[in-house]
């Protein structure tokens, strides 16, 4: 199923059934977005992602950055993270994110796709670490890019179209019924910056 062309509302869930995705599409204007998608490239402390797979160091064009309200360790593919402390820009945005989706978080994990190239391959943002049934809201920054959907047993598939400035959440058991890429393409040459707030538990 293919949403490019529907109506934004953000009390649709765009999931037939087994969890919740609300997109609410660009949540501020052109001009602000666009503020802070440069600051956040000047900014944001990025490092390439790290990946042990079958044992082999693979070291990931795409680059990556982890903050939080403590130096929280998150650990996924094997190796393992440290939250840097909040920047004035990640705690704007953090409490628009709140606001709008009634959540709270307390760490975020930022992605930085260099081009259409880069992408990222079926997952589910289920590590032991994360809040099991957690909200988690994903703010995009510069290159529209399509992000799909698929159900683990059915294989059903929802794609959308992610917006410069836009906020989807995912929620309830989203994580534990669907995978979720971001396909690579080689017709979008410019950057794409990924902000995922999420919520580490702390025991």
């Amino acid at each position: 199923m293919d949403l490019f062309s529907s109506q934004i509302d953000p009390d649709i869930n765009w999931l037939p059934f087994d969890g919740v995705v609300n997109y609410y599409g660009s949540v501020m204007n052109h001009d602000k977005a666009n503020a802070f998608y440069n600051s956040l490239l000047k900014t944001i402390t990025w490092k390439n992602d790290v990946a042990i797979i079958y044992g082999k160091r693979i070291e990931t064009k795409r680059k990556v950055a982890w903050y939080g309200d403590h130096p929280f360790e998150y650990t996924y593919s094997n190796t393992t993270k440290r939250a840097l402390p909040w920047t004035k820009e990640l705690l704007e945005l953090k409490q628009l994110v709140e606001r709008l989706s009634g959540e709270t978080y307390n760490s975020c994990l930022l992605n930085l796709y260099h081009s259409g190239e880069e992408g990222m391959a079926w997952h589910s943002d289920a590590e032991k670490d994360l809040k099991k049934d957690g909200a988690i809201g994903s703010l995009s920054f510069g290159a529209e890019r399509r992000f799909s959907f698929k159900h683990k047993k059915t294989k059903e598939k929802v794609t959308l179209l992610l917006e410069h400035g836009s906020l989807l959440v995912m929620k309830g058991t989203t994580q534990t019924h669907w995978l979720h890429r971001l396909p690579p393409t080689k017709v979008i040459h410019e950057p794409r910056i990924n902000l995922t707030f999420r919520t580490i538990e702390t025991f």
